[in-house]
């Protein structure tokens, strides 16, 4: 079970760290239409989600090594998986689906989160 959540948690702080150094590098004015004068404040705030995001891929990679001596902290990054895609189902039910790539990531996402978290319950 144990290597199962750390083959988990890897995958997760590998993802953590290309998403968050993608956004992080391209801004919120990347994903914008180029007609549209410069968004300071979100550009901002999209960076420092990318910052979070990326900064959750140190924790990942450490729990990926140290999964069978931190305990039940293991429950943490499942969760954050978990709300990650629950924060997507929010969007698509708040505003609707973005496409269905981005709905099999929000699918991905719960199943990986849950999965983390089921495992070190039977752990």
């Amino acid at each position: 079970m144990s290597l199962a959540i750390s083959i988990l948690l890897g995958l997760v702080g590998i993802i953590c760290f290309l998403g968050g150094a993608n956004i992080m590098i391209r801004g919120a004015m990347h994903f914008l239409p180029k007609e549209i004068p410069a968004q300071l404040v979100l550009d901002n705030l999209v960076r420092f989600l990318a910052g979070i995001y990326l900064g959750s891929g140190f924790l990942c990679a450490y729990a990926t090594f140290h999964a069978e001596s931190i305990g039940n902290i293991i429950y943490f990054p499942g969760l954050i998986v978990v709300f990650s895609g629950m924060g997507r189902l929010y969007s698509r039910l708040e505003i609707g689906p973005a496409g269905n790539y981005f709905d099999i990531i929000m699918v991905v996402e719960i199943v990986i989160g849950l999965s983390i978290i089921l495992l070190k319950c039977l752990n």
